[in-house]
């Protein structure tokens, strides 16, 4: 009977560790502080289908010819496995985050690319 209990005792003992181990632990998530809000100084697309189009052909002959800027926003990742010839990387976050540090010309017709 001896060996009966201290088999018993030890199943107990192993299907709590189970138990207690396997639990998933409570996540606290960080607070965040509220994005701010900055109002665009002009009339932005509010829906893909407003967003303006180009033809390829004429994004290429823009860039040839400077009139034109091409604009990766994907990550760097992406933009390190393949690109527009030509392109320059700027992430969409970094230009939601900081806009005034983006190093993009006024001057220059800035053509945008994510796919």
């Amino acid at each position: 009977m001896d060996g009966t209990k201290r088999i018993l005792f030890v199943t107990l003992v192993m299907i709590f560790m189970l138990s207690a181990c396997s639990a998933q632990p409570t996540q606290v998530l960080p607070t965040l502080a509220p994005t701010a809000i900055i109002e665009p100084a002009g009339n932005l697309p509010q829906t893909d289908a407003d967003v303006p189009r180009i033809r390829v052909e004429d994004a290429r002959a823009a860039l040839e010819s400077g009139a034109a800027i091409i604009v990766d926003v994907r990550s760097p990742n992406a933009f390190e496995e393949s690109h527009v010839a030509g392109a320059i990387s700027v992430p969409l976050g970094a230009i939601e985050r900081e806009l005034a540090s983006v190093p993009l010309s006024k001057e220059q017709w800035i053509i945008t690319y994510c796919t």
